[in-house]
């Protein structure tokens, strides 16, 4: 299951056409990229620039570029959120021009079973810090949802944070294959909330938010939940169809689908 689930995002990223990426100033010191793949954060520094993500592989040129219209330091540090080709498809080539790429441990072991490519030199289990410059990243794990490695990154001068794929514009997409819990997503998420001290949150996908989106997200989430366990019992292959999350602007996909008969069979533990 796990090496099928790899087999589509790793095809999906060969397969598309690299798209226009766009960059957005987010605050004073930390940038947005977006487009094709999962949203790419980063921190301009004075020795050199620390990049949250980096989509699919045929994005890193573009990336490149968008950092380069900010700064001329080189890429120095990649925090990956967590494994999906959309996040970490450039890893590879930034490898070959020697920046260090960090990930939680679960997150990297996941992509060795999966034969991934671009895995990273260095992993933490609980939080680790990047310093550079005068600048601070902080990457910490809070517990299962999306996936079993999930991190959320805090910019603390920047009173910010990115949640890749833990907070999203649409309905969540458990991995099942990956050690996600619908049970488990929410509480995760709201021990990030009482952790930092941030106003702004650059979602894994879509427009960047605020902490109240967030809050939002959460509350929602236990009501996809507990819509979800109804919809189950009528049968896991046929749940999806049974689900409408339209009255909480959560508009669900194939993506999401894929990851609703793992959820219900979590539900039913």
């Amino acid at each position: 299951m796990a090496l099928a689930a790899a087999g589509v995002w790793i095809a999906w990223s060969q397969n598309q056409q690299p798209a226009q990426l766009t960059i957005q100033k987010v605050t004073d010191n930390l940038y947005v990229i977006m487009g094709d793949g999962g949203n790419v954060a980063f921190v301009p520094t004075s020795e050199g620039v620390i990049l949250i993500d980096d989509k699919f592989a045929q994005d890193a040129p573009q990336i490149q570029e968008k950092v380069k219209s900010v700064t001329e330091k080189p890429i120095k540090y990649v925090l990956n959120t967590h494994q999906h080709g959309d996040h970490t498809g450039g890893n590879a080539a930034l490898l070959a021009q020697n920046a260090q790429i960090l990930i939680h441990k679960n997150a990297r072991a996941n992509m060795a079973e999966t034969k991934m490519p671009g895995l990273p030199q260095i992993t933490f289990s609980d939080e680790t810090q990047v310093f550079l410059g005068d600048k601070e990243v902080i990457a910490h794990y809070f517990g299962r949802g999306h996936t079993n490695g999930d991190s959320v990154i805090y910019f603390p001068s920047e009173k910010a944070i990115h949640t890749g794929d833990l907070f999203t514009s649409g309905a969540p997409y458990c991995d099942t294959t990956a050690g996600c819990s619908i049970k488990e997503w929410d509480k995760t998420l709201q021990k990030a909330m009482q952790a930092y001290d941030f106003d702004t949150v650059i979602p894994g996908h879509g427009p960047v938010m605020k902490k109240a989106d967030l809050a939002k997200y959460i509350q929602n989430l236990a009501v996809v939940r507990d819509r979800l366990k109804t919809a189950c019992a009528g049968g896991a292959d046929t749940a999806a169809k049974r689900v409408d999350f339209k009255d909480l602007g959560l508009a669900t996909s194939p993506i999401f689908e894929r990851g609703v008969p793992g959820m219900c069979r979590e539900l039913a533990q």
